[in-house]
């Protein structure tokens, strides 16, 4: 069955209809993975977006849910240069299309996914809608235009306070939308995990006597969770050791006076080079965020840089002064992706022994 991508500019790229088979209306992203579908389908931070992948062979080493990042598929909509009609995998469960199937996911296969990058890249970001007919190209941009998505953080972010682990530092998990793997990164270091929801208050936070706190990845713009960055400006305010990641990092930059910006088109896949201010070593992370820390902004009483991007120079990672308080804007745990800096979930457990201990 022939398929589209309307752009809410106008543009239109056909295809194939893979997966489920229903019109969709998302924002549009491209990510730029070699491998680690099965983690980007199922990353919280994908919820209301549509995922455009730059590697042309998608699905050939097919599906395996130990894998995933959650318990379901968050993107909006697949599109795919190919994808593998055959996948070849020992521990291979089923196919990428049928999974697709599954969760009811749309996707289009077939697409001259270099062209659309280009678009994305010289453009920037825009909505798009798979369709299986686009004869009034008119009414379809109007209606992608009016669309808005849902308040993406309340979908994604744990419902209830819960406890995982048994280990012997108490880390308090403020949620919003985390991937598996950080939590596993944690449990792995001797830790109970804690996961509160995004509407937590400070005073919930404190009543466990966390020994750290971790505020996590997610979705969406930093500026819509209010109450959140209420929140961590208090918890900025206590001694407790802290570690921000992604949106973690954004929200609390917010909370202590700086401000946030959209970047053009995101930085979304694995093989994204930040270097290290103080030792002036680079390495390669995954990241998946469409936010960034406006530097000019930022008070050097309260923090300074210590990650930049090598490739357009915005920020990765903050210390703040006078704080057992660190945030980084990539992904230490790189699921998919490289290992190279795993060693930060090591340096916050060390900060919070220090301070249990002191």
């Amino acid at each position: 069955m022939v398929g589209y991508l309307v752009l809410e500019n106008g543009l239109v790229f056909s295809g194939e209809r893979i997966g489920y088979k229903k019109d969709a209306i998302f924002e549009v992203v491209f990510n730029t993975s070699m491998s680690g579908y099965m983690e980007t389908l199922t990353d919280p931070s994908y919820v209301g977006q549509g995922v455009v992948f730059t590697y042309p062979l998608i699905g050939n080493y097919g599906v395996m849910r130990d894998d995933t990042e959650s318990k379901r598929v968050w993107v909006e909509g697949v599109i795919v240069h190919e994808l593998a009609d055959y996948s070849s995998n020992f521990r291979k469960e089923s196919n990428l299309n049928d999974f697709l199937l599954e969760n009811k996911v749309p996707g289009l296969q077939g697409v001259n996914t270099r062209s659309l990058t280009r678009v994305l890249r010289n453009s920037g970001v825009m909505k798009g809608k798979i369709t299986s007919n686009c004869k009034n190209i008119k009414a379809i941009i109007k209606e992608i235009k009016s669309y808005k998505a849902p308040d993406p953080v309340s979908l994604v972010t744990s419902k209830k306070i819960h406890t995982e682990g048994k280990g012997k530092y108490k880390i308090a998990l403020y949620d919003f939308g985390v991937k598996g793997n950080i939590v596993k990164s944690l449990l792995n270091r001797d830790t109970t995990v804690t996961f509160f929801p995004a509407t937590t208050t400070t005073k919930e936070i404190l009543a466990i006597k966390p020994d750290g706190i971790v505020l996590s990845n997610g979705p969406g713009d930093p500026k819509d969770n209010k109450i959140a960055i209420q929140t961590i400006r208090e918890l900025h305010n206590t001694n407790i050791p802290i570690l921000g990641i992604c949106l973690g990092h954004q929200l609390l930059a917010l909370a202590t006076g700086a401000n946030t910006k959209k970047l053009k088109y995101g930085h979304r896949g694995p093989n994204h080079p930040a270097k290290n201010e103080k030792t002036q070593r680079v390495y390669i992370t995954s990241q998946n965020h469409g936010y960034y820390i406006d530097e000019d902004t930022l008070d050097p009483k309260v923090s300074y840089v210590t990650y930049r991007n090598v490739n357009d120079k915005t920020i990765e990672g903050l210390k703040y002064k006078n704080k057992k308080i660190v945030t980084i804007q990539f992904h230490p745990e790189a699921c998919a992706g490289p290992q190279d800096t795993a060693y930060l979930f090591d340096d916050f457990m060390q900060i919070v022994k220090e301070s249990k201990h002191a």
